[in-house]
């Protein structure tokens, strides 16, 4: 009888031992309310060797065993959910740093999440695990801009470290959100570091910079990033002072994990790790290549490096079981913040409405943004147009063309509206407009015959629409137009499109020259033929609608310039010399075409002299800066105020000006209102050669205005700036 007894029992066991998922609700791991890292260090400990490799991919592999589902860490939400289906598009992160806006990036930016939990919350509905179908997302991208050439550079917010630093922030905070427990999504800040080009050697190329320009330019973003909570840090192809990025001790350990204290995980660029062996050559293997990036700190491989090399390393002796368990416990914290293995119901995220996706506010959001992204560049008065023009002519190859609204890194929606498009919308039925594509965007018209010349003559105004699109210019492997692997080695427009608007010069009445593009362009001879010139960057879905605004005067142009556009290639550097001397409006010397901080409105403003909370410091202490704005013309507008520093008495090389604030404001016409910022220590050091920061006794400059310090600016018309200095001492 009691053997009879113990049957069903041990039939229980094997039904427990054979079926893990019936036990998994019993594991530490699985309980959401142990603390996570009981969670982790459980979930770790019941994980063979090769187990634990598996889950240090991109494409982590299940543990059926143990009830771990599959997850795949690579997403994409640059300017939207990218490659996913359909999201809104956003502008491209370049047009966003034209704002001047963090906090509405940061609106973009929840906006995006929110999508982001929408689109996960069906997918996993549907049992998709795919690529692009997670939470983790490989954004934003906040290398330096420091040269035009790079076609890349439209994903990053400029040239400027403390613009990028604060718009990385609130990108990076709207993307997680602000629930105490768990992560919305997890962005990630990429590439580190010192990574902006060439594309073409990004996978061989040796990044040489002094600890001054690390410190004072390439490095300011990632530290306000990790400040700021970023979950995930990005490693970058090459090497930077002879280290490969993703293997690099200076900047995962030393800096990274030590110096900053970042407690996230960090993951190869695609495919980078093998690029140690195959193209750097500092390893001879690819187990000594995953050895080294595990070492030093890359916790995940977006590769096929450390599946399956990894585990053979191990048992080389190349790395310890025990180097693994330390980054898998970063990777699977990660997870655990997202509420990966958490009951669905206890999820904050989990009732977000698919209707969000692309919905009615979200499209509202991307045209805000596009209109505030728009860069008037010059107006000698034509815009804004007639809201009823008798006959307008739209001319040029990126009219119609929808890849002007995507630029890098994009999703797809429903609703893309091209220039033309939005500029059509805009007329009445007793408004004729006419359209001819007038050139071709890369190559000389096969065709000679004109039939646009005249059409122009006729018009009341000619809107000639030329530029850049992705084709041209992008990431390796994605610019399909272009011979230099996404660079562009000319700045200027192509030629074909520069032959086209002399045309339309010597046969328009009026001639409004929209110019697309992701980066600075070298055009000071379609300056000079324009009656306007605006400048929408790859404004998103909404691009043509904004654009149309802005030119029919239903929204003022407020957008800035966050980079500094060269009259030629002449005023460039060398491309592949990272050292900041001559670069960008804080260390070029001669004067641009446009600079740093540059727009125009449809009023003007009017800038008292600033106000300082003292005029002597000590070292240490900061101060309020106040300024007050006054809309001195007739159109209700946003002035972007910006505050610029000057350190002029500096026992080493410094910027000429250095930006520390800005603020967006709105004005009434006729309104004035005050503008205060903070200035504090930190902004007032300098970086000596050391790398360090020091705040030095001395004079400086504070000068505030529309536009960064310099006589190109107020040349063209920019609001005037004011100065005020004052004295900080031991």
């Amino acid at each position: 009888m009691v053997r009879n007894r113990l049957i069903p029992f041990f039939v229980l066991l094997m039904i427990l031992f054979f079926n893990p998922t019936l036990t998994k609700a019993t594991s530490i791991f699985m309980d959401p309310e142990q603390p996570m890292e009981a969670r982790v260090q459980d979930l770790i400990e019941q994980l063979t060797l090769e187990e634990k490799v598996s889950l240090l991919s991109y494409d982590a592999a299940a543990v059926p065993r143990l009830g771990v589902p599959k997850y795949n860490y690579w997403g994409e939400a640059l300017h939207g959910v990218a490659r996913a289906g359909k999201a809104t598009v956003f502008p491209q992160a370049i047009g966003m740093a034209a704002t001047f806006d963090d906090a509405l990036l940061g609106r973009v930016a929840t906006a995006i999440s929110d999508e982001a939990r929408a689109k996960f919350n069906l997918a996993q509905a549907a049992g998709n695990t795919g690529r692009y179908r997670g939470l983790t997302f490989w954004s934003p991208n906040i290398n330096i801009f420091r040269d035009p050439r790079w076609g890349r550079g439209q994903e990053t917010y400029g040239e400027d470290p403390y613009l990028m630093s604060r718009m990385a922030v609130a990108f990076i905070k709207g993307l997680q959100g602000d629930d105490p427990k768990t992560l919305k999504v997890g962005a990630c800040a990429k590439h580190y570091a010192v990574h902006s080009g060439p594309e073409g050697l990004r996978h061989e190329f040796n990044a040489i910079v002094s600890k001054k320009d690390l410190w004072e330019t390439y490095l300011p973003a990632f530290e306000a990033s990790v400040k700021a909570g970023v979950e995930t840090v990005m490693g970058a192809y090459n090497r930077t002072l002879d280290e490969p990025c993703c293997g690099s001790k200076l900047l995962l350990v030393d800096i990274l994990r030590d110096q900053w204290g970042f407690q996230g995980h960090v993951v190869s660029d695609c495919w980078a790790i093998q690029d140690f062996h195959q193209n750097h050559k500092v390893t001879e293997t690819p187990e000594q290549s995953a050895a080294l990036a595990l070492i030093h700190g890359t916790d995940l491989n977006c590769g096929d490096t450390y599946v399956p090399y990894l585990t053979n390393a191990v048992r080389q002796g190349l790395v310890q079981e025990d180097q693994v368990d330390i980054s898998l416990a970063r990777v699977l914290r990660t997870r655990f913040k997202l509420g990966l293995f958490d009951p669905p119901e206890k999820n904050p995220y989990r009732n977000i409405s698919p209707e969000i996706i692309g919905g009615p506010k979200h499209k509202a959001l991307a045209r805000e943004a596009a209109q505030k992204s728009i860069v008037l560049l010059k107006n000698n008065g034509c815009l804004p147009l007639a809201k009823d023009p008798n006959a307008v002519f739209v001319a040029g190859p990126m009219a119609a063309n929808v890849q002007v609204l995507l630029g890098n890194y994009y999703g797809v929606s429903d609703e893309l509206v091209t220039i033309i498009e939005g500029i059509t919308a805009k007329l009445g039925p007793t408004s004729s407009i006419q359209y001819r594509p007038g050139a071709l965007a890369y190559q000389p018209n096969l065709n000679p015959i004109d039939w646009y010349s005249g059409v122009a003559q006729r018009a009341d105004v000619t809107i000639a629409v030329v530029g850049l699109d992705n084709m041209l210019e992008g990431e390796e492997g994605e610019s399909l137009a272009s011979t230099t692997k996404g660079d562009r080695f000319d700045i200027g427009l192509p030629v074909q499109q520069i032959e086209f608007l002399k045309k339309m010069r010597n046969n328009a009445k009026k001639l409004v020259i929209v110019v697309t593009g992701g980066s600075a362009i070298a055009m000071p001879e379609v300056h000079e033929m324009a009656d306007a010139l605006l400048y929408v960057w790859y404004p998103g879905q909404q691009g043509g609608h904004a654009v149309a605004d802005v030119l029919f005067g239903d929204a003022a142009p407020s957008g800035k310039l966050p980079v500094t556009f060269p009259k030629s290639l002449d005023q460039l550097p060398p491309y592949e010399d990272y050292a900041m001397a001559n670069r960008t409006y804080r260390y070029m010397t001669e004067e641009p075409l446009y600079p740093f901080g540059f727009g125009l409105s449809y009023t003007t403003f009017r800038y008292s002299k600033p106000m300082v909370s003292s005029k002597k410091i000590q070292a240490g202490d900061g101060l309020t800066c106040r300024v007050n704005v006054t809309n001195t013309g007739k159109v209700m507008a946003d002035e972007v105020a910006q505050l610029y520093l000057s350190d002029l008495e500096a026992s080493v090389a410094v910027p000429h000006h250095a930006l520390k604030g800005f603020q967006r404001v709105t004005l009434k016409p006729g309104q004035t209102k005050t503008v205060v910022f903070e200035l504090t220590a930190e902004d007032i050091a300098l970086v000596n050669e050391l790398g360090q920061r020091v705040i030095e006794p001395g004079e400086f400059k504070i000068t505030m205005g529309g536009c960064s310090p310099g006589n190109r600016g107020a040349a063209l018309g920019a609001s005037s700036a004011t100065e005020i200095q004052f004295e900080v001492t031991q």
